[in-house]
């Protein structure tokens, strides 16, 4: 990926002035604030990766960013959307990615900086803290009702599915694991509470160690 990207920033450089603006979408207007959502945190100065927090940093990316997040390899989410509704999930939504394939096509046009929204503030890290639940490795039958806040993989796990299975054989899809990578160290959390009785069957395909939180999480990445 990292040849690839620089190929791509090569490229990218060597086009900058000549692209043309065929678009009324701009970094200012649109673009950025897409980036401040779901970007920055790792892509800014003492991040984890390059900074994109402005235009000119962001630019010459600008193909780059777009094969990277077309691909959903970035930002990293390690889910399949659809599969779970979940409150902290960072990635991007069909029209923010549609939004950024035409920002790119084109010309990647700047735009008024007045249009600019406030750059993100970032707090410091805090150590996570769970609550409660079970770990389930390949099956598990619910002794008693339980109010699902979230789940979370455990080890060494790149791609799994998690499905309840309730006693009136509806079926409540958990979590589809896919290009999940455990340096992550990512807890899932629903956007709603997901209830599910007493004699639900959970099951994780193929198996891996998933833990089942059943309450709410002080913070979670």
């Amino acid at each position: 990926m990292l040849r690839r990207t620089a190929l791509l920033f090569g490229c990218a450089c060597a086009a900058f002035a000549h692209d043309p603006i065929t678009t009324k979408l701009t970094w200012s207007r649109e673009v950025s604030r897409i980036v401040y959502k779901h970007c920055a945190n790792c892509h800014r100065d003492g991040g984890s990766a390059m900074s994109l927090l402005n235009y000119q940093d962001a630019r010459p990316w600008a193909k780059a960013i777009n094969e990277e997040v077309l691909g959903r390899r970035m930002p990293p989410w390690g889910a399949v959307k659809g599969f779970g509704d979940f409150s902290n999930d960072i990635s991007l939504s069909q029209e923010e990615l549609d939004l950024v394939a035409q920002w790119v096509e084109g010309g990647a046009p700047e735009g008024d900086s007045k249009y600019l929204p406030a750059a993100p503030v970032f707090s410091p890290a805090h150590a996570e803290k769970l609550y409660g639940g079970e770990i389930v490795e390949s099956r598990l039958v619910l002794k008693k009702p339980v109010k699902l806040e979230g789940v979370r993989p455990l080890g060494s796990v790149a791609s799994t599915q998690v499905i309840a299975t309730k006693p009136d054989g509806s079926i409540e899809p958990l979590l589809w694991l896919h290009g999940y990578d455990s340096k992550w160290n990512r807890t899932f959390l629903y956007r709603e509470p997901v209830v599910l009785p007493a004699g639900t069957v959970i099951a994780v395909e193929p198996p891996a160690r998933i833990a089942l939180i059943t309450g709410a999480p002080k913070q979670a990445r």
